[in-house]
């Protein structure tokens, strides 16, 4: 275990769930006073339960200001409570830094570190540079952790300095770093999101940034040049830039021409040979491409690994056929731009549900893409409404508004042709029925089966 300065120190942890149970255990390993804090209560509260067990000082059922005072020396929050958290707050006042738990985990290894970010694909990049990794003559281990739902704090345990540990780092863990420094970091794109959270497009790009805040020469940062915004965004990074676009063909970096990978004028590989559909999946390739070439995996081990991927749960997932229709689950698609994606991704006709929790933004984003492709709509939750304005603008022809993902589903199948698909891609986050976008694909995925088995009872 190396030197790190969230050793012997004392550290309120607030939020439980996988990634505060891990980072509390972390800590304490790193001989660290820790206080755990969760507004759930006891009852039914396994995490938290575990860790009194553990021996752990936790407090349940609360978040109140009054819980920290100046002798705590840190403050890590789960990444998805607000900084307008009243016990935040007070640290804040406090002056006692609030971070997430990345930063307590990159602290403790000296394995390789490849970070990943960007507002769509990040899943999907980190899991294809993990596999490509696998094949890397300078790593004795590859493993993936962060944001992907696998709290990093876990896998730093285990790994050395001679693995790599890629992570997925989000806009609400990234925040919260002072000192994260990943070897490579990756910006896969930017979008507009999570503004509920950030308040402003310029704070989710600058928490995003903070990926590559501590690079230096000696590192390197993956950037999608594909919009001249990206473009500048690299040149804040001190690190070397490797870039990629599917749009332009670089002097350096990777990129497409007639329909072949190139990485540093070097053929890789077709893009017919990627297994997963969609343009976007192109670029995601392109990144993992640009970090395994760094790390000396051939061209062989690459196409073996992007041939034969079938994509991430939730992420465009194929789930099922039956009476003609094929049906996706893309419940990842927690914003417009993720939900253009899949959409673009299919040449047949769609039957689209969508909706879920309103951030206050619009959709009429969405309308060139659902024009002449989405011939029926299903929408539910708080932004159904206005997700049927904008359906209204695209001339969609066929909206059925339901209450739920239950009623949604068999809606879909009644409304839509034999040979079309079915795809979920909210375009929204889950929480105004859900717990995660995770629980959201689960209850699809469920949801199409118990359909399937209906259908085939009749």
């Amino acid at each position: 275990m190396k030197k790190s300065n969230y050793s012997n120190k004392k550290i309120l942890v607030l939020g439980l769930a996988k990634s505060g149970y891990a980072v509390a255990k972390l800590l304490k390993k790193m001989n660290s006073d820790v206080t755990v804090v969760d507004s759930n209560p006891l009852e039914g509260n396994t995490e938290a339960q575990a860790l009194i067990d553990e021996g752990f000082k936790v407090i349940t059922g609360t978040n109140s200001a009054d819980l920290i005072d100046d002798s705590f020396d840190y403050l890590v929050k789960n990444p998805g409570i607000f900084y307008s958290n009243e016990l935040i707050q007070k640290a804040e006042e406090l002056m006692i830094p609030v971070i997430t738990e990345p930063e307590i985990a990159y602290s403790f290894s000296d394995a390789t570190m490849v970070g990943v970010t960007g507002t769509n694909g990040k899943t999907t990049v980190t899991t294809l540079i993990q596999l490509m990794l696998k094949h890397s003559p300078k790593f004795e281990n590859s493993y993936y952790a962060g944001n992907i739902g696998i709290p990093i704090s876990n896998v730093i345990q285990k790994a050395n300095a001679k693995d790599v540990v890629v992570t997925e780092l989000s806009s609400f863990q990234l925040q919260g770093t002072i000192e994260l420094h990943p070897h490579v970091a990756v910006l896969n794109n930017i979008y507009s999101t999570h503004l509920d959270f950030h308040k402003t497009r310029e704070n989710y790009i600058k928490a995003k940034m903070h990926i590559t805040k501590n690079q230096t020469e000696n590192d390197y940062f993956v950037v999608n040049y594909n919009t001249e915004e990206w473009r500048n965004l690299a040149k804040q990074s001190t690190a070397q830039i490797l870039p990629f676009s599917d749009n332009q063909t670089l002097d350096q970096g990777a990129f497409v021409k007639d329909g072949v990978i190139y990485c540093n004028d070097q053929a890789v590989m077709k893009t017919d040979e990627i297994k997963i559909p969609g343009e976007h999946n192109v670029q995601n390739a392109l990144a993992a491409i640009s970090v395994a070439k760094l790390y000396d995996v051939s061209n062989k081990d690459i196409i073996e690994v992007l041939s034969s991927f079938k994509g991430v749960k939730h992420r465009i997932q194929y789930v099922d056929t039956f009476g003609g229709h094929k049906f996706y689950n893309d419940s990842k698609a927690t914003n417009v731009e993720a939900t253009i994606v899949a959409l673009t991704a299919f040449k047949q006709p769609i039957t689209l549900i969508a909706g879920g929790l309103d951030r206050g933004n619009g959709f009429d984003e969405l309308i060139p893409a659902l024009k002449g492709k989405v011939n029926n709509l299903i929408v539910y939750g708080q932004t159904a409404d206005k997700v049927i304005e904008s359906a209204q603008k695209a001339d969609v022809g066929n909206i059925v508004k339901v209450d739920n993902l239950t009623e949604a589903v068999p809606e879909a199948y009644k409304q839509s042709d034999p040979k079309d698909v079915i795809l979920l891609s909210p375009a929204a986050a889950s929480w105004d029925q859900f717990h995660t976008f995770e629980e959201r694909g689960d209850q699809f995925i469920q949801e199409v089966e118990t359909l399937k088995g209906e259908i085939n009872d009749d």
